[in-house]
């Protein structure tokens, strides 16, 4: 296997707190997204990568498949269940479900055609979250 790894692909985001359990996520591009335990309408930890799963592959599914048709209706859902085992919290039976509809006629033919060869794509090789995390990853920890 080949691994590219460069400069331009190093990605990193800084989290600040503000409050008890409530943090700040910030990109290198100045976007933020407030994150907490879930007791509000913050989004948890948990919650983000389920949305990281569902936005990176629903990216790239919307690509490929929208050079064809324009949806009439693109959603993505993304299951999973919070468990427990001896060697800690994990979530389990991960499920992206895509919910599109594309307009009748000959692109819209095309992209509904194009669809199940997209989303493999986007799981197998094209979502990088969603690789990442099929792969099982090591993270690395320090205490600066």
């Amino acid at each position: 296997m080949t691994t590219e790894t460069t400069a331009s692909a190093h990605r990193q985001v800084t989290l600040e707190r503000v409050a008890n359990s409530e943090y700040i996520a910030t990109n290198a591009r100045g976007g933020q997204i407030k994150m907490a335990t879930g007791g509000n309408g913050d989004f948890t930890p948990v919650e983000l990568l389920l949305a990281a799963i569902g936005g990176c592959t629903a990216v790239d599914v919307d690509l490929l498949t929208s050079r064809r048709a324009e949806p009439e209706e693109f959603g993505v859902v993304v299951d999973a269940e919070k468990a427990r085992d001896a060697a800690g919290n994990f979530l389990s039976d991960l499920t992206v479900t895509f919910r599109i509809r594309f307009p009748e006629g000959e692109g819209g033919d095309k992209a509904r055609a194009l669809l199940p060869d997209a989303v493999e794509m986007s799981h197998d090789r094209l979502c990088t979250v969603g690789v990442t995390v099929e792969r099982g990853t090591p993270i690395a920890t320090r205490i600066e």
